[in-house]
Protein backbone atom coordinates (compact mmCIF):
# COMPACT_ATOMS: atom_id res chain seq x y z
CA UNK A 1 0.00 0.00 0.00
CA UNK A 2 1.33 3.55 -0.96
CA UNK A 3 1.58 5.61 2.70
CA UNK A 4 4.44 7.51 2.19
CA UNK A 5 4.46 11.43 1.70
CA UNK A 6 7.14 12.78 -0.16
CA UNK A 7 9.01 14.24 2.59
CA UNK A 8 9.10 10.00 3.96
CA UNK A 9 9.98 8.68 0.59
CA UNK A 10 12.85 11.77 0.51
CA UNK A 11 13.58 10.70 3.82
CA UNK A 12 14.00 6.41 3.66
CA UNK A 13 16.00 7.42 0.37
CA UNK A 14 18.68 9.98 1.86
CA UNK A 15 17.54 12.86 0.07
CA UNK A 16 15.59 15.90 0.06
CA UNK A 17 12.61 16.90 -1.20
CA UNK A 18 14.08 18.86 -3.57
CA UNK A 19 15.80 16.05 -4.72
CA UNK A 20 12.80 13.83 -5.28
CA UNK A 21 11.05 16.11 -7.38
CA UNK A 22 14.21 16.83 -9.70
CA UNK A 23 14.41 12.95 -10.02
CA UNK A 24 10.57 13.31 -10.95
CA UNK A 25 11.02 16.02 -13.47
CA UNK A 26 13.66 14.09 -14.97
CA UNK A 27 11.95 11.14 -15.67
CA UNK A 28 13.71 8.80 -12.95
CA UNK A 29 11.15 8.76 -10.50
CA UNK A 30 7.10 8.55 -10.81
CA UNK A 31 5.33 11.06 -9.68
CA UNK A 32 1.93 9.56 -8.29
CA UNK A 33 -1.60 10.74 -9.49
CA UNK A 34 -3.55 12.99 -6.22
CA UNK A 35 -6.26 11.11 -5.04
CA UNK A 36 -8.29 13.97 -4.97
CA UNK A 37 -7.76 17.78 -5.49
CA UNK A 38 -6.08 18.70 -2.83
CA UNK A 39 -4.75 15.45 -1.83
CA UNK A 40 -1.30 14.17 -1.10
CA UNK A 41 0.79 12.01 -3.34
CA UNK A 42 1.20 8.85 -1.95
CA UNK A 43 4.44 6.66 -2.49
CA UNK A 44 5.18 3.00 -1.56
CA UNK A 45 7.97 0.47 -1.01
CA UNK A 46 8.85 0.46 -5.14
CA UNK A 47 9.44 3.96 -4.82
CA UNK A 48 11.56 3.63 -2.18
CA UNK A 49 13.56 1.01 -3.57
CA UNK A 50 13.41 3.24 -6.89
CA UNK A 51 15.13 6.52 -5.01
CA UNK A 52 17.82 3.89 -3.36
CA UNK A 53 18.76 2.44 -6.66
CA UNK A 54 19.28 6.02 -8.29
CA UNK A 55 21.18 6.99 -5.03
CA UNK A 56 23.34 4.01 -5.18
CA UNK A 57 23.99 4.48 -9.10
CA UNK A 58 25.29 7.96 -8.68
CA UNK A 59 27.19 6.60 -6.09
CA UNK A 60 28.98 4.03 -8.40
CA UNK A 61 29.46 7.26 -10.90
CA UNK A 62 26.47 6.80 -13.04
CA UNK A 63 24.98 10.13 -14.36
CA UNK A 64 21.85 11.05 -14.13
CA UNK A 65 21.24 9.55 -18.06
CA UNK A 66 23.31 6.07 -17.74
CA UNK A 67 20.32 5.72 -14.61
CA UNK A 68 17.64 6.40 -16.96
CA UNK A 69 19.27 3.78 -19.74
CA UNK A 70 19.69 1.70 -16.33
CA UNK A 71 16.16 1.79 -15.16
CA UNK A 72 14.98 2.02 -18.72
CA UNK A 73 16.57 -1.25 -19.52
CA UNK A 74 16.15 -2.65 -16.17
CA UNK A 75 12.23 -2.92 -17.58
CA UNK A 76 13.15 -4.87 -20.69
CA UNK A 77 15.72 -7.40 -19.02
CA UNK A 78 18.53 -6.17 -21.91
CA UNK A 79 21.18 -7.94 -19.77
CA UNK A 80 23.52 -6.90 -22.71
CA UNK A 81 23.26 -3.55 -22.77
CA UNK A 82 23.54 -2.90 -18.89
CA UNK A 83 26.80 -4.80 -18.78
CA UNK A 84 27.92 -2.71 -21.40
CA UNK A 85 26.90 0.26 -19.84
CA UNK A 86 28.79 -1.48 -16.59
CA UNK A 87 32.17 -2.06 -18.25
CA UNK A 88 32.23 1.73 -19.93
CA UNK A 89 31.53 2.88 -16.49
CA UNK A 90 34.36 0.42 -15.13
CA UNK A 91 36.82 2.00 -17.92
CA UNK A 92 36.09 5.37 -16.94
CA UNK A 93 36.34 4.79 -13.42
CA UNK A 94 39.84 3.14 -14.28
CA UNK A 95 40.75 6.09 -16.10
CA UNK A 96 39.97 8.81 -13.66
CA UNK A 97 41.71 6.47 -10.71
CA UNK A 98 44.71 6.05 -12.83
CA UNK A 99 44.88 10.21 -13.18
CA UNK A 100 43.87 10.73 -9.40
CA UNK A 101 46.99 8.12 -8.79
CA UNK A 102 49.42 10.09 -10.99
CA UNK A 103 48.21 13.49 -9.82
CA UNK A 104 48.75 11.88 -6.01
CA UNK A 105 52.22 10.80 -7.13
CA UNK A 106 53.22 14.29 -8.59
CA UNK A 107 51.73 16.33 -5.35
CA UNK A 108 53.85 13.84 -3.38
CA UNK A 109 56.99 14.28 -4.99
CA UNK A 110 56.80 17.67 -4.52
CA UNK A 111 55.63 17.44 -1.16
CA UNK A 112 59.20 15.86 -0.71
CA UNK A 113 60.78 18.61 -2.58
CA UNK A 114 59.18 21.50 -0.62
CA UNK A 115 60.45 19.58 2.85
CA UNK A 116 63.92 18.36 1.98
CA UNK A 117 64.44 21.31 -0.09
CA UNK A 118 66.51 24.78 0.14
CA UNK A 119 64.87 27.92 2.02
CA UNK A 120 62.53 29.65 0.06
CA UNK A 121 59.16 29.38 -1.80
CA UNK A 122 57.95 25.96 -1.56
CA UNK A 123 57.53 24.19 -5.36
CA UNK A 124 54.07 23.12 -4.27
CA UNK A 125 52.87 26.69 -4.92
CA UNK A 126 54.91 27.47 -7.93
CA UNK A 127 53.74 24.05 -9.56
CA UNK A 128 50.24 25.61 -9.42
CA UNK A 129 51.00 29.33 -10.01
CA UNK A 130 50.60 29.74 -13.52
CA UNK A 131 52.80 32.99 -13.99
CA UNK A 132 55.86 30.87 -13.18
CA UNK A 133 54.96 27.53 -15.06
Amino acid sequence: MNSLTIGSLAKAGGVGVETVRFYQRRGLLSEPERPNQNGVRRYGGDDVRQLRFIRMAQKAGFSLSEIHDLLSLDATADRIRIQTLANQRIASLDEQIAALSAARKALASLADVCNAGPPGPCPIVSAFDPDTS
